[in-house]
């Protein structure tokens, strides 16, 4: 991975010096321009966390990724501009659902000038800043995100109210980035998973964040929500290039198509289910 082609990646073209400013500004900058999805798995291409994969995938081919690939991304970055960055192992609703959620997660520590920072481009309508590492609340875009120390080496990001998890906790010995491909493959393949249950993609842009769901587009922001239903394929094909700027090509001829009667899929199943339940 090369500095000058990741921050050409995310169309960053001022100074790169590991100082608190340039922090912020790559991490909103990654944000934007990294769509979070999950649409290789949806294909079903395996999932590859090597750093020639990687780097492949998110820079060359100018794709986007889940919370695994996202933050490897990310930290790859940041420790080629020179900061210091310790990933670190997550549990996305380990509060409600126990230990077992340990690893489903990852998230990124930069420690700079006596601080430490949270950075995290793995959840789709996550914070677009890093946030300090103290308990309490930090105020970003209208949205409130708290943070709250468990014990001495354990921390809960608290979501704000409507974010699409409730919280997810974060432990600070260091990991690397091998130590969760198991627990990627598990996810990228496992019937179960709602990664394989669920097309998703998100983006923030112009003060909200667009998150798609098979067919449902939902559109967050600080002044509301609202949502509207994807009514064809070349609508799909239009809003996966124009609004989650996924490059169709590297989707593979058929690759619209395929994702498009997976999603259509999942939809009717979730009304069904709706309709059975109500």
């Amino acid at each position: 991975m090369t500095l000058d082609a990741m921050l050409h990646r995310i169309g960053h073209r001022g100074r790169a010096v590991p100082d608190l400013e340039t922090l912020f500004v790559l991490h909103r900058a990654w944000r934007r321009a990294v769509p979070y999805e999950n649409l290789d798995i949806q294909l079903g291409r395996p999932i590859s966390l090597e750093p020639a994969a990687l780097f492949d995938k998110l820079v060359r081919r100018r794709r986007g990724g889940y919370c695994y690939e996202q933050n490897a991304g990310l930290a790859a970055l940041l420790r080629l501009v020179g900061f210091q960055v310790s990933m670190v192992e997550g549990g996305v609703m380990r509060e409600a659902r126990g230990d077992a959620m340990w690893g489903n997660h990852n998230a990124l520590l930069i420690d700079l000038d006596g601080r430490r920072w949270v950075a995290d481009a793995g959840i789709g309508d996550g914070f677009m800043e890093p946030l300090p590492l103290r308990e309490g609340l930090c105020k970003q875009g209208g949205f409130g995100y708290r943070l709250e120390r468990l014990t001495p080496d354990t921390w809960r990001f608290h979501h704000h109210p409507g974010g699409t998890i409730a919280s997810y906790d974060f432990r600070l010995q260091p990991c690397e980035t091998a130590d969760f491909a198991a627990r990627s493959q598990e996810l990228s393949l496992s019937a179960g998973s709602p990664y394989v249950t669920t097309l998703i993609a998100a983006r923030p842009v112009a003060g909200h964040t667009l998150l798609l769901l098979s067919r449902t587009v939902r559109q967050y922001g600080a002044d509301g929500r609202r949502s509207w239903t994807i009514g064809g394929m070349d609508e799909f094909a239009t809003t996966l290039a124009e609004r989650f700027l996924v490059p169709l090509d590297d989707l593979g001829p058929d690759g619209v198509r395929r994702l498009w009667a997976k999603a259509s899929a999942q939809n009717d199943a979730w009304r069904t289910h709706a309709q059975n339940s109500g």
